[in-house]
């Protein structure tokens, strides 16, 4: 969420940079100045209305002891009408304050200025390409073909026991996937990243910490009896490890690291590009969050950016970065890094991983502060990243792994799964 102080500095600037993202704020932001005009002259009566019943709170007292009780009672009649107009000063501030929260909460984060201008993925920019491009016969086939030859991914199981984007991982599918968790947490571990297990359930005032919420509720499950969400990442319930919390100094940059299993709706989503792994309902996925100073934030970007590369390399497989236009951004991100690989047998990219630095926004929803140097509280950065999203990963090594014999495990991967190869 932006501050007001943000919005004071430069609003010209706020609705200029917010129009990178497609977003019109102009008339929104006018009325957040007004209203805190509003609240402002409230607050500033509300202290005057404050002072004087101080005043004659004290008039009452010296009244009574010097037996003057007329004029004691006049005092009294007064205080009464004070504070029935301090009763209403603060129900308008009360609403006007509330008011402003569900603007502020509508406004999107501001974009950093390396953001590339653009409204469609068509318009967001190749950073980087690493890895080689397997070279497969033209009878290759695509993972949902190898999954079903080598009883590896169930998916017409997944069907009948809850419905489509719920696949069942049999035997070694099953190992495999265990292996990439537990190699993604090993190497989380070895980057300085502490290991928390969350709940896969969170309530409310988390979702709208990290900025799920009022975003993105019908991506969302929603268990409506106890009016709790299933998550969509282990960035929600992470993030939220520190909301309302205030750090010392000397604890940032704080580096965490979790494994959850994560739920979306994906409603509106369909045709060839959701077959097989390529879009679930549930999925496995390891992230990574850091809390840090401002000043520090965007080389902690860079060295996540570093690591989610590392382990595709180590994976053996094709990727590029794409540093995401304003268009096709989240609501909460200032700047975010797309990792895709390449799927042979598709012959597309597939998205892995998004790696983002929301700067103050999501801090400020969850009111995560620092005490700096000098004493004074500040707002810290908020960054996350997958690290990695095992469906399309797991698509990508089957595909392009594949071989007359069958599908051969990269080594990084054997310790864990304990065969080297799928046949």
């Amino acid at each position: 969420m932006l501050t007001i102080q943000q919005i004071k500095e430069d609003p010209s600037f706020i609705v200029k940079r917010l129009a990178v993202k497609g977003f019109d704020a102009a008339e929104l932001i006018d009325k957040i100045l007004l209203l805190d005009g509003q609240r402002r002259e409230l607050q500033l009566n509300n202290d005057n209305q404050g002072a004087e019943l101080k005043k004659y709170a004290a008039e009452i007292g010296a009244l009574m002891k010097q037996g003057k009780k007329e004029e004691a009672e006049e005092a009294k009649a007064k205080v009464a009408a004070l504070k029935e107009e301090q009763k209403t000063i603060a129900e308008k501030l009360d609403a006007t304050e509330i008011e402003m929260r569900d603007i502020l909460l509508s406004i999107p984060n501001i974009p950093c200025d390396m953001v590339p201008e653009g409204r469609t993925a068509e318009d967001n920019v190749v950073e980087k390409t690493g890895g080689e491009m397997p070279a497969l016969g033209e009878d290759a086939l695509p993972h949902w073909d190898l999954a079903k030859k080598y009883n590896l991914i169930d998916f017409d199981l997944g069907v009948k026991i809850t419905g489509a984007g719920f696949p069942v991982y049999v035997g070694k599918g099953a190992r495999l996937q265990r292996a990439l968790i537990q190699f993604f947490l090993d190497e989380a571990g070895k980057a300085g990243y502490l290991e928390v297990q969350p709940p896969y359930v969170v309530n409310e005032a988390s979702g709208y910490g990290t900025g799920q919420l009022p975003d993105k509720e019908g991506q969302m499950y929603h268990c409506q009896l106890d009016n709790l969400y299933l998550i969509p990442t282990a960035e929600v319930p992470v993030t939220n490890i520190y909301r309302d919390v205030i750090l010392n100094d000397n604890q940032l940059p704080v580096k965490n690291c979790a494994y959850s299993a994560c739920f979306r709706r994906e409603a509106g989503s369909y045709g060839k590009d959701v077959r097989g792994l390529n879009r679930l309902h549930q999925f496995d996925k390891v992230e990574i969050v850091r809390i840090e100073k401002p000043e520090n934030s965007y080389a902690a970007l860079e060295e996540m950016k570093d690591h989610v590369q590392g382990l595709l390399e180590k994976l053996g497989l094709p990727w590029h970065i794409l540093r995401l236009c304003g268009g096709d951004m989240s609501f909460t991100s200032a700047i975010t890094f797309d990792f895709e690989v390449y799927s042979a047998a598709q012959k597309r990219w597939l998205e892995v991983s998004s790696v983002s630095n929301f700067e103050t926004y999501q801090a400020n929803r969850l009111k995560c502060r620092y005490r700096a140097e000098d004493k004074k509280t500040r707002l810290c950065h908020t960054l996350n990243g997958s690290a990695l999203a095992l469906p399309r990963i797991m698509a990508a090594l089957l595909e392009n792994n594949q071989t007359p014999e069958g599908i051969v495990v990269p080594e990084c991967l054997r310790r864990y799964t304990g065969f080297d190869i799928i046949d």
